[in-house]
Order: structure tokens, then C-alpha cells, then sequence
């Protein structure tokens, strides 16, 4: 075998390494050794395209958190050519069954386009509202959660997952809540929604980015109470 293709393997090796002992947390050590590994080896961006596109179109499993992680990674490299691609709509397959097209949304979410990503998310969920109750939504109110079809509030929400590291989601914004004791104020704080006490304004005050806190996105309106985000925490159960 020739020494290129064993420093190949060794490298795929390295990387599978790496990346089983982190279980989708996404750390500073990680992004740093994956960097240093890509800096080192021209290989290893296509080795890690490799790796997400047997996982995800070969072997047809879903897309985690680990994978969105690479895929941010590959955008910003050489590749990402190649990587648009092998994967022209983004790393999740949406199911036709969905009450709603949210490639949009994919497509803005795997650019980072974390604003625009947030109107549309709220814009949406009124859709799903109207949807089922033919009413008109410019906001929820609580009695509009039971609307929302589990599927279509998962996918909303593993999509946020997937392109931000596992930092934004409606589900991180509720382990976060739990893990305060259930406390708003306490949330809003972890989530730097507030600052001493007083919200924040949108949209300039708000981290547009991934260097934004655990949670921070998507945005919810809580100038109109807690209930109704109290309602969407409850239907969350994965």
C-alpha cells in the first residue's frame, strides 16, 4: 500500500477518533482539533464530506448535531463546492408529509442567516396555526399551540439544532429553563434576553450569531406573558 493511502487512513482514523468521543458536544477542544487537523492535512476536509455523506445519504441516518457541526466547517472551506453538491438542499431530508415547505428555512439556517432564519421561523408557526383553525396569526397566543403538529414543531427545531453547534432550538430553551428550576427570569438571563432586568431590543441588541449564548434563538415574544411559551415547552418531548 503506498504511503499516501496509509496517511489517508490514519487520518480518517484520527478524525472518527475525535469526533466519537465528543457525542454531538460541540467544544472549543473539538473545533480546535478538527482545525489543526484540516490546517495539517489536505485531506481532510474530503475525508470529513466522506464521512457525512455515507452517514446521511448511504446509510440514510439522521443528521446530528456532530454533522451540521462538519457541514458549518466544510461551508467555510475549499470544498464547499463539492459540498453543495452532494448535498444541494441542506443535511435533513423533509418529509413530504410536513404541513409546510421548511427548506426555506434549511436554506437560510445552513448560511448562518440567523435573523433572517428567526423571522421565518415565527412567520412559520402563525402559517401552522392558520393552517389548521383558518384564522389569521400575526403572533400565538397559547390556545394556538395545541395547533401546531408535533412533526412540524420537531423539524423547526432540530433544524435550529443541527446549523448551530446544538446551541439554539426551542428544546435547549427548555432544558435551560428546567435546569433553572423553571425560573422565566432566570431563563431569560441565561438566554441573554434581558439585561439587569431590562429586555433587550430587537433586533440590535440580540447575538445574530453562534458566539450567542446557550438558547438564545429563536426568538419568542415575551412581552405577551410566559404562557405561551410555557405551552410550547409542554409539547416538547423529545
Amino acid at each position: 500500500m503506498k504511503e499516501s493511502q496509509l496517511n489517508k487512513i490514519d487520518i480518517g482514523q484520527r478524525i472518527t477518533l475525535i469526533l466519537s468521543k465528543n457525542n454531538n458536544l460541540i467544544t472549543n477542544k473539538l473545533e480546535l482539533q478538527i482545525d489543526e487537523i484540516c490546517q495539517k492535512y489536505k485531506e481532510a476536509p474530503d475525508l470529513l464530506l466522506d464521512l457525512i455523506r455515507k452517514k446521511v445519504l448511504i446509510n440514510q441516518q439522521k443528521p446530528e448535531i456532530i454533522d451540521g457541526f462538519i457541514f458549518q466547517k466544510l461551508m467555510q472551506s475549499d470544498i464547499k463546492g463539492r459540498l453543495i453538491n452532494i448535498f444541494p438542499y441542506g443535511l435533513l431530508k423533509l418529509e413530504r408529509s410536513l404541513s409546510i415547505n421548511y427548506q426555506p428555512l434549511q436554506n437560510l439556517l445552513m448560511k448562518q442567516k440567523f435573523q433572517e432564519a428567526n423571522q421565518l421561523t415565527q412567520e412559520f408557526m402563525c402559517q401552522l396555526v392558520e393552517i389548521k383553525t383558518k384564522y389569521k396569526r400575526k403572533w400565538l397566543y397559547f390556545t394556538d399551540i395545541q395547533s401546531l403538529p408535533l412533526e412540524d414543531l420537531y423539524v423547526i427545531d432540530i433544524l435550529w439544532q443541527i446549523y448551530s453547534n446544538g446551541k439554539f432550538g426551542f428544546s435547549i430553551q427548555k432544558k435551560i429553563w428546567i435546569k433553572n428550576d423553571k425560573q422565566w427570569d432566570k431563563l431569560w438571563e441565561k438566554i441573554y434576553w434581558v439585561d439587569k432586568g431590562i429586555m433587550r431590543r430587537y433586533p440590535k441588541e440580540f447575538i445574530w450569531t453562534t458566539e450567542a449564548p446557550e438558547g438564545h434563538l429563536p426568538l419568542f415574544n415575551q412581552l405577551r406573558g410566559t404562557k405561551t411559551l410555557l405551552y410550547l415547552f409542554n409539547s416538547i418531548k423529545w
